[in-house]
């Protein structure tokens, strides 16, 4: 029997399904995404939620000329199966194949590449007003999670929405989660606007009045149930968005496609910026992921039958050794606190909450602030740990320099998946910190070669007066190098073998590679030392003018892009110091943004792996 999916294969298409067979598309929908997310990885929750919200979409707007912003964007895999392909989901997170998140280049119905939270509404005010500066009427809608409320940048695209005399739709995908459990203030309004009691009270009361009293009252209800919350919209005109100059229309049930049309065609009559406020189930139809939904927020593929992931890695990762050394350090210490935008799980600071609740401060996702607020606690005596990946430390560049640095305060910042991040591609690669940090002043920046090492730079760190950067990767801690526990000393490197001729400077990540890079070396009969970076700034010039001594060869490694990197301030040294006859080769990564696919996949593609290394090593120094 063909499937109602099976008739869908290019945009508009859901407008020629007979809408009795919308219930069971959005249940071949869900059948399907579990199906190949299972296999490829990705995010699942977050998508089975917002089946039915995504084709109430489709059916009201209209393909590539109306436009649809989706905030972070890792829940449009079913825009992207509406949207003509279903059959390359196979590829989905797969080096060349479909990415995880909207790409205007795969599709002229994705609108806007995004990656990052609280981002559409401003994106969707920019593409209102371009469409009323050319006289157009198209519809533009934004789609965001709760959780993106809780960032600054929603907050302030709200304030600039409010002015708007044209028409702009918003839509609040509320499932009380962004990736962990939703905090704040924004997060308890929200929670009452879902259980007023005084609405339910009258609710109960109208129906029963209409019933009982009105002839024909319950076609009349039932209809009123059709068109979903008339009364409610009534009742709950949300006073936070009404203030601000919004149309507030709801809650409304987002797992209901009559209802979320409904909503849809009001909130386009109007001549203003619209806010429909949907409640969606996250993980809705696939049991492990209703029950768990964090954890199956992203996920490496899983058996279908229990949920469970197909392969577990038994070695510990960074993110892990990271959490127990915290919490030693925090049971040493008082006044060692940890702060998380909206990832306790993600960065390993869910241990910390369960041992130290009082010293634990998730921020929701609001890294800026995340940091400032950091900046406040060091002020006062504490040693704030703030644990942040690398792609969204970006978002806090202003308040690392203005709040942290400038006022040398001793705060800690644990970047992780720092480095390549794999399937998630071009808007969560790690791949600039080193550059965007390593030039502030007063910050001391880290990179550690395995388990001991990240261990001795938080101890370092935590006992350090200034501001400190450690970035580290995703994945298995390295377990090589344990016997080389030279203490960590302030702006030293490491010097892990002594030899003449080639110096290999490897920064975190890369010892590893660097390492097997020197043993090959080694084999062609070069002699090779290799030296621990350690830090990144500021580098170890002593340790560079001794080895430039007796070495014609400097060769840096980083997981970082050239520009601002470790190797150009090797590069910088070496001119500074007039020392040009020493042959300096950078090994680094290109200065583009890299799209998704398997790490090691990448590695090789980029030429970063022990192989290509080598090889270029050994052409150059012909």
């Amino acid at each position: 029997m063909t499937g109602i999916l099976d008739q869908i294969n290019k945009p508009n298409d859901i407008k020629n399904i007979n809408p009795k067979d919308y219930r069971r598309l959005a249940k071949e929908i869900r059948s399907f995404l579990v199906a190949n997310i299972s296999k490829t990885g990705g995010h699942l929750a977050s998508n089975l939620g917002v089946v039915e919200l995504t084709m109430a979409l489709h059916l009201f707007l209209d393909f590539p000329e109306d436009k649809l912003i989706w905030d972070v964007g890792h829940q449009a895999y079913t825009h992207k199966l509406l949207t003509g392909r279903k059959d390359k989901f196979t590829t989905l997170r797969q080096m060349g194949g479909l990415s995880g998140f909207p790409r205007m280049e795969e599709s002229d119905c994705d609108a806007f590449d995004t990656g990052h939270s609280s981002t559409s509404i401003s994106v969707a005010l920019g593409m209102v007003k371009a469409r009323d500066l050319r006289g157009g009427n198209n519809k533009v809608v934004a789609v965001l999670g709760d959780g993106a409320l809780t960032g600054g940048m929603a907050f302030e695209a709200l304030n600039n929405a409010g002015r708007l005399k044209s028409n702009l739709i918003i839509i609040l995908n509320d499932n009380n989660m962004s990736i962990s459990q939703n905090v704040g203030g924004m997060a308890n309004y929200l929670a009452k606007l879902r259980t007023n009691t005084k609405y339910t009270e009258f609710k109960e009361s109208m129906e029963e009045a209409i019933t009982k009293k009105i002839p024909g009252g319950k076609d009349i209800v039932n209809r009123l149930k059709r068109s979903k919350d008339a009364i409610k919209y009534f009742m709950l005109p949300s006073m936070f968005f009404e203030d601000m100059g919004l149309t507030y229309i709801g809650p409304i049930n987002g797992n209901d496609i009559d209802s979320m049309l409904s909503a849809l065609q009001t909130a386009r009559r109007a001549n203003k910026a619209v806010v429909i406020h949907a409640i969606t189930k996250k993980g809705k139809g696939y049991v492990p992921a209703e029950s768990n939904p964090s954890r199956y927020h992203g996920i490496e593929p899983f058996s279908v039958d229990n949920g469970e992931p197909v392969s577990k890695s038994k070695a510990l990762s960074y993110t892990k050794c990271f959490s127990s050394a915290l919490i030693r350090n925090a049971e040493l210490n008082d006044k060692v606190v940890a702060i998380t935008a909206a990832m306790p799980y993600g960065t390993g600071l869910s241990a910390f909450k369960k041992r130290f609740p009082d010293r634990f401060f998730d921020v929701g996702i609001a890294e800026g602030h995340a940091v400032t607020f950091a900046a406040g606690l060091a002020a006062e005596g504490f040693r704030p740990v703030v644990a942040i990946y690398s792609t969204f430390l970006q978002r806090a560049y202003d308040q690392i320099v203005h709040d942290v640095c400038i006022n040398k305060l001793p705060v800690v910042f644990v970047i992780d998946r720092a480095g390549l991040n794999g399937r998630d591609g071009k808007t969560h690669q790690g791949i600039f910190d080193l550059s965007f940090l390593s030039h502030i002043p007063n910050l001391t920046v880290m990179a550690p070669k395995n388990k001991w090492e990240l261990e001795g730079m938080l101890n370092f760190a935590l006992s350090y007066d200034g501001p400190v950067a450690i970035r580290y990767p995703k994945g298995d801690a390295y377990q090589g190098l344990m016997d080389n526990k030279e203490p960590i000393v302030y702006g030293k490197s490491e010097i892990v073998h002594r030899a003449k001729g080639i110096a290999i400077y490897a920064v975190g990540s890369m010892v590893k590679i660097a390492e097997k890079v020197s043993e090959m070396l080694t084999e062609q009969g070069k002699e090779v030392t290799l030296v621990n970076a350690r830090f990144v700034s500021p580098i170890d010039e002593e340790t560079l003018d001794e080895l430039s001594k007796d070495h014609d060869v400097f060769i840096s490694m980083e997981e970082n892009v050239s520009n601002g990197g470790y190797g150009q301030k090797v590069s910088d040294y070496l001119c500074r110091n007039n020392k040009q006859s020493i042959k300096h080769i950078n090994i680094s990564l290109p200065n583009s943004f890299i799209e998704h696919g398997g790490v090691d996949e990448l590695y090789r593609m980029l030429e970063l792996d022990a192989e290509s290394i080598f090889r270029r090593i050994m052409n150059e120094l012909r």
